[in-house]
């Protein structure tokens, strides 16, 4: 593997096939999203919600319909009529990106449960040459139990 050599004469492996997350997001974007996701944690009621509440999870047709009529919203403003849409347009964009980013982690989570965790049968902790800890051989317990449930 070829390595990057600094004039301080640092060095460090390449970045070649890594996530460059830092090239693939904005922080200006991420800051007015955050904005946008703390205006909006004030439920009718006068509470305020955890602002990793959307994370519990939703169905995807309660993203799917938001996202629909945001959608809509940037439509009417890119089709030069603004005054038809319920929002301006930083707000109907970062409407978007948070029914997105719902949606895909619905997408996600479902496809985590479905393959499920790694769970070893006594035929193949024969093959292995090493001891796994008796709390690794238990049965997992479903996603988002306690262990007093």
């Amino acid at each position: 593997m070829s390595k990057r050599q600094f004039d301080s004469g640092a060095n460090r492996d390449t970045d070649e096939g890594k996530l460059d997350y830092e090239g693939f997001l904005n922080p200006l974007v991420l800051k007015r999203f955050a904005e946008y996701m703390h205006k909006h944690r004030k439920l009718s009621d006068g509470t305020l919600r955890d602002s990793d509440n959307w994370q519990n999870g939703m169905p995807l047709d309660v993203y799917m319909k938001s996202l629909t009529r945001h959608f809509m919203d940037l439509w009417l403003i890119h089709r030069d009529e603004p005054e038809e849409a319920r929002e301006g347009i930083e707000d109907v964009l970062c409407a978007i990106l948070f029914n997105t980013q719902g949606y895909l982690l619905e997408i996600l989570n479902k496809k985590k449960a479905r393959e499920g965790p790694m769970v070893f049968t006594k035929a193949m902790l024969a093959d292995l040459k090493f001891t796994i800890p008796k709390k690794l051989l238990k049965k997992p317990r479903k996603a988002g139990l306690s262990k007093n449930e």
